[in-house]
This record gives C-alpha cells, sequence and structure tokens, in this order.
C-alpha cells in the first residue's frame, strides 16, 4: 500500500546509489527484468542473459552494508551456457582488494564433493563506481574490463573478468543519450533528481524503473529505510569529500612552512624570487605525496606539467 509522502522537500525517485535504492532495483526477484536488461548492456555479446537467478547471499560480505551492496546471479546466456555474475555497488576504500576477494565466492562454491575435474563456469564482478580511480582521473574511458593476461599481454585465464565503470566520468545530458548503456548509466547517476521520465527514457523497460522507484509508492517503513540509507550515503559522500579538500589544505601548509625552512637556511642572499621558487617547488612536493592530481597541483602552484613531473 502507498503512502503519502511524509517528507515534503524529498526527490520523487530515489538515489539508485544508496544502499537501499540500489538493493531494491537489482537485488529482488520481481525486478529481474531490469536486472536482465541492465547486464545485457554490461556484459559481451556471446553471453547475453536470457534468465538469472539469485543464489543465497548471506554468505557475501564481512558487514551487512556489503551484503546489500553485492549479489552473486546465476545466468544462463541464450544459447544455453551457464555463468555467474557478481555485481557489486563498489565503495572507494581498497576497491580493488575487494572485488578480488569477492570474487573467490562464486568460484570455490562451484566445487562439487568427490570426484570432480575442476571445470568452472565463467564468472564476471561487475562494479558501479560513484567514484574515479587516482590513476586513472586523466582518463575519459569510464568503462573497464580487465582479465588475467600474461607477460605477452595474452588472455591467460578467460573464465574470470572485472567489468566496471566509473561513474563521475558520464556527463551526458538526457538530450546527448544516443545508446541504452548511455541511457541506464544517466539514470543510475541522475534518476533522483528527475522531476518525469524525460522523453528520451519512456521505454517499455523504463516504465517498471520509474515505477518501483517512486517514493510515493513507498510504504511507511520502506520510505524510513530509504532514508536512513539515504543519510548514510550523503554522510559517507561528505567524509569523502572533506577529506580530499583537508588533504589540499594540510597539503599547503605543510608546504609553505617546508619552504620557509628551507629559505631561512639558503640564506637570504638567494633572493626573494629564488625563495618563493623554493616554496612552490615544496608545495608541489607536498602535493605529490598527499597524492593529489597533476591538474589539482598546476592549480595550486602555477607550475608546469613539465616541472611538476620532473618532480
Amino acid at each position: 500500500m502507498s503512502v503519502k509522502n511524509r517528507y515534503p522537500n524529498q526527490d520523487r525517485y530515489i538515489n539508485l546509489l544508496t544502499d537501499f535504492g540500489f538493493k531494491r532495483l537489482f537485488g529482488t526477484e520481481p525486478n529481474k527484468e531490469l536486472l536482465i536488461d541492465f547486464l545485457n548492456v554490461m556484459l559481451p555479446a556471446k553471453h547475453k542473459v536470457q534468465d538469472v537467478s539469485y543464489r543465497n547471499n548471506e554468505n557475501l560480505g564481512n558487514t551487512p552494508l556489503d551484503r546489500k551492496a553485492i549479489f552473486d546471479i546465476y545466468c544462463e546466456s541464450k544459447t544455453g551456457e551457464k555463468f555467474i555474475v557478481e555485481l557489486q555497488k563498489a565503495k572507494q576504500n581498497y576497491f580493488k582488494d575487494r572485488s578480488v576477494y569477492y570474487a573467490t565466492f562464486p568460484i570455490q562454491e562451484q566445487a562439487i564433493k568427490g570426484e570432480w575435474n575442476y571445470k568452472l563456469s565463467s564468472v564476471y564482478t561487475i562494479g558501479i563506481l560513484d567514484f574515479i580511480f587516482e590513476d586513472h582521473e586523466e582518463e575519459s574511458e569510464l568503462f573497464h574490463i580487465v582479465e588475467l593476461k600474461n607477460q605477452k599481454c595474452k588472455v591467460f585465464y578467460d573464465k574470470l573478468k572485472f567489468i566496471y565503470v566509473e561513474l563521475p566520468k558520464f556527463t551526458k545530458t538526457v538530450e546527448e543519450l544516443e545508446s541504452h548503456f548511455e541511457k541506464w548509466l544517466f539514470l543510475l547517476k541522475h534518476l533522483s533528481e528527475l522531476e518525469a521520465p524525460p522523453e528520451a527514457l519512456q521505454e517499455v523497460v523504463f516504465e517498471r524503473l520509474f515505477e518501483i522507484s517512486e517514493i510515493a509508492n513507498f510504504s511507511a517503513v520502506e520510505q524510513e529505510a530509504y532514508e536512513n540509507s539515504l543519510k548514510y550515503y550523503r554522510d559517507l559522500q561528505n567524509v569523502v569529500a572533506t577529506s580530499r579538500e583537508e588533504g589540499v589544505e594540510e597539503g599547503i601548509a605543510r608546504g609553505i612552512e617546508q619552504g620557509r625552512q628551507e629559505g631561512i637556511q639558503e640564506g637570504r642572499e638567494q633572493g626573494r624570487q629564488e625563495g618563493i621558487q623554493e616554496n612552490t617547488i615544496a608545495i608541489a612536493r607536498s602535493c605529490i605525496q598527499q597524492g593529489l592530481d597533476i591538474e589539482t597541483i598546476m592549480s595550486i602552484t602555477q607550475l608546469s606539467r613539465e616541472d611538476i613531473e620532473a618532480l
């Protein structure tokens, strides 16, 4: 039974990147047609999904939050091949480690007691990232496929693949959407900002998505659960943003102090201009140690890219 929205300033649709929104969209049997449609824009053509079933996810995740954001899904392709997809709403801390760790569960659980030839079904790990890897910040590519390769860059094992998409890199407006893949990315990133379904997204498959995502259709219990999940999500985003800001400020402060001390030691005779240059280099070095990207350091210090790379 739907209830009137108890939060007058609330959005019309849920944020799909909250634990509640992600589980409601992808983690429930009644909505598996949406899951199938999404998987088919992420997976290679040979593994187009025809049907899915959810395995028992109680063993997944060391915390309740992980268990809400990771699903193991048994899939059957249109050619009848069976394979497994692990779908994650990825977190920034130790993402690569977490992905590899959780990928071991659907691999190990294929074991058969007694005599077994160790033949495994394919396993895909799909990560939905609402952050950008530091070593990818200067790349425009947002869709990544990672495989096990040898020293000659030839695929060593083709049954384990990690697929992830960096959502912050997706900047298209609704008028610029060109493919079904882009429409999914737009909804994952911007659904909660919409007041009504845009014309470009009025497809049969998305009608169900808008229906299940409309907060006015939630029970009082569901609304409260969503509000709690949204608060947690926003708090986490604020912590990440604050940490970045504090890192920049601390880097600048340390750099200024370091530059001041070095300037004193080298003596006034080196002149005002040289002191300023040493100060700037110290700030740049400190920023590098803090892990800031080159574009940010260039903005802070006014040094060229070549000067920063030389450090």
